[in-house]
């Protein structure tokens, strides 16, 4: 493929979309940069939970927020996040942390102080980002070339995360999943929302493999008509 304009691709949804695969496959496909905003999040959490911040008190969080550097590697095969210096790909995945992102993430200095981050990766990728997440389409680039907005019944979300989640109770799974998402759409700042422009994606009934070429192939059609 010649090279095509910059392209930047904002993808959001719930977890259990399959949002994570489809966006690293989409922009490994495509030759574009890779962004999962919601390990940001986690990675800010993380600090919280290590440092001892006391994540029932936002005023807390937020006198802090601005103390953990957080970088983000964006090769799409390989994403990296650390924090300080320190790799924590393994340990924001945990329950403590899984846990406890909705509290960090609602408050509006960790969001804006992640946003301005976000931003400034997505700015400075040369040939075009992918960039998932829950609130990119709507807040963080709201002049995103393209913006996807991937959906799915909760039972279909709550069994993929559960085969993700080894050992995890499709039951508690459905459950925790609903809570997260009634907490991500209602928070007052940056909630988890559907772009107007946005492509809506049903994945429900999709393979991972058919949900990527839905994805390219819109991805195409955008550089095509620019």
């Amino acid at each position: 493929m010649e090279s095509a304009t910059p392209v930047i691709v904002a993808i959001d949804g719930p977890s259990g979309t399959g949002k994570s695969s489809t966006s690293k496959a989409v922009a490994a496909q495509l030759g574009l940069s890779y962004l999962d905003t919601g390990a940001q999040y986690r990675a800010i959490t993380w600090w919280m939970v290590t440092n001892s911040i006391d994540i029932a008190d936002p005023s807390a969080i937020a006198a802090v927020a601005g103390k953990p550097e957080i970088v983000s590697g964006t090769d799409p095969s390989g994403p990296t996040i650390t924090v300080d210096g320190v790799d924590v790909a393994g340990p924001i995945r945990e329950q403590d942390v899984t846990s406890r992102v909705s509290a960090v993430s609602a408050v509006p200095e960790v969001r804006s102080r992640i946003t301005e981050l976000q931003r400034t990766i997505a700015g400075s990728a040369v040939a075009g980002i992918v960039v998932e997440g829950r609130d990119i389409g709507t807040t963080v680039l709201p002049d995103a070339d393209l913006k996807i907005f991937l959906t799915a019944s909760p039972e279909a979300r709550a069994a993929r995360r559960s085969g993700e989640l080894k050992g995890a109770d499709l039951h508690t799974t459905r459950e925790d999943l609903i809570k997260r998402d009634a907490a991500d759409s209602s928070r007052k700042t940056s909630p988890l929302a559907k772009a107007d422009d946005a492509v809506e994606v049903d994945t429900t009934d999709l393979t991972l493999k058919q949900v990527i070429e839905c994805v390219v192939t819109l991805v195409e059609e955008k550089r095509a008509g620019r």
